[in-house]
C-alpha cells in the first residue's frame, strides 16, 4: 500500500498544537524533527535539543479517504506554514521502525535512560553502582512518547529524582506508556496506565511487554478508571485539560502522595497551578525550553 505524506514548517510555540490538529483529522501517524539545518547530538544529561523551527509530517493512506482527509488538513494548515506546504506520495515501508537510522540512547536525571531497542547506552555511564543506568527500551508507534519533546523529558527526570521504591502511580494520558514503566523501572510496586486513545492502551500493553513489566501495569479508558488513590500521579497532557482534570487529578492522589503535571507552555503555568494550589503545597516550576512542568505534594 502506499501512502500520501503532508509536510509542513512551524514554529515550536505551534508545533504541539498542529500535531493534534493533524492526529484529529486522521494521521495515521505525525512526526516532528528540525526543520533547520542544527545537528542533533546526544544531548547533556537533563538538556535536550532546542528546535526553533519544527518540521511536522503527518502520514495518510494514499486511498480516497485518505486524499481527501490530507487534502482538508493542508487547506486548514497552509496559512501556518512557514515554507510552501507539501503533500507527496510515498511507496509503503517500515515506517515504525525508519526513526532508529538517526535514534540515538537519552538519559534524563541521573539514571534513566531510553533507548531503542537492540542499543545499549554508552559503556562509560556504567562507572558506578549508583550510576548504574536504569533502561527503557522504546519504539514508536502510533502512540508517541519518546522523551524526545520537553514534557516527555522533564516527566522522566523528575520520575529519575523522586522517590519510587514500593510506589503506586498512575499515568493519565498514558501515549507509549513511557512514564508508567520508566516509574516501574525505577523502583515502583504498581503502575495503571489511563488513555482515551485505545491504540494508546495497544501500545502501552506492548512496551511493557518489551520491558518485561507487563504484570504490573495496568490499562483502562477514563471512564473506566476505578481504583484507590495512588502514590504518586503523572499527566502529561496540555493545560486545558489539565485544567478540566484538577478535581479529578486530585481525587487520584493520595493525601501526602505527589502529583506531576506537565504539556504547559510557560505562560500557561500559572492559569494551571491556579487549579491545584488549592489541594497541593507546589514546589517551583521546573522549566525545559518554554515547557512547564508543576509538581507538589497534596495536603493531609
Amino acid at each position: 500500500m502506499n501512502w500520501l505524506q503532508l509536510r509542513l514548517v512551524v514554529d515550536r510555540t505551534e508545533a504541539e498544537a498542529i500535531e493534534a490538529a493533524l492526529e484529529a483529522s486522521g494521521a495515521l501517524a505525525v512526526t516532528l524533527d528540525d526543520a533547520g539545518d542544527a545537528p542533533i547530538l546526544e544531548p547533556e544529561p537533563q538538556a535536550q535539543p532546542l528546535w526553533r523551527q519544527v518540521r511536522v509530517t503527518a502520514l495518510y493512506a494514499d486511498d480516497l479517504d485518505g486524499q481527501q482527509r490530507a487534502q482538508l488538513a493542508a487547506a486548514l494548515l497552509a496559512e501556518q506554514s512557514a515554507e510552501p506546504l507539501r503533500i507527496d506520495r510515498l511507496d509503503d515501508r517500515p515506517w515504525e521502525r525508519v526513526w532508529l537510522a538517526d535514534a540515538r540512547p537519552m538519559r534524563f536525571g541521573d539514571r534513566l535512560w531510553v533507548c531503542p531497542r537492540g542499543q545499549h547506552p554508552p559503556a562509560t555511564e556504567t562507572i558506578s553502582a549508583a550510576r548504574q543506568p536504569v533502561v527503557v527500551e522504546l519504539d514508536p508507534g502510533l502512540a508517541f512518547g519518546t522523551g524526545h519533546h520537553p514534557t516527555t523529558a522533564l516527566c522522566l527526570r523528575w520520575l529519575d529524582q523522586t522517590p519510587l521504591h514500593g510506589q503506586t502511580l498512575i499515568d493519565f494520558g498514558c501515549g507509549s506508556g513511557i512514564l508508567a514503566i520508566a516509574a516501574i523501572a525505577l523502583g515502583a510496586r504498581r503502575a495503571i496506565a489511563v488513555d482515551h486513545d485505545p491504540q494508546a492502551l495497544d501500545a502501552t500493553l506492548a512496551n511493557a511487554a518489551v520491558n518485561r513489566v507487563a504484570d504490573r501495569i495496568e490499562v483502562h479508558a477514563p471512564e473506566a478508571l476505578i481504583c484507590d488513590p495512588a502514590d504518586l500521579v503523572v499527566a502529561n497532557i496540555l493545560a486545558g485539560p489539565l485544567q478540566a482534570l484538577a478535581p479529578r487529578l486530585t481525587g487520584l492522589t493520595r493525601p501526602g502522595g505527589r502529583l506531576a503535571i506537565s504539556g504547559l507552555l510557560s505562560e500557561q503555568g500559572e492559569a494551571t497551578a491556579a487549579c491545584y494550589r488549592d489541594a497541593f503545597d507546589l514546589a517551583p516550576n521546573w522549566e525545559q525550553d518554554g515547557w512547564l512542568l508543576l509538581h507538589g505534594t497534596r495536603r493531609r
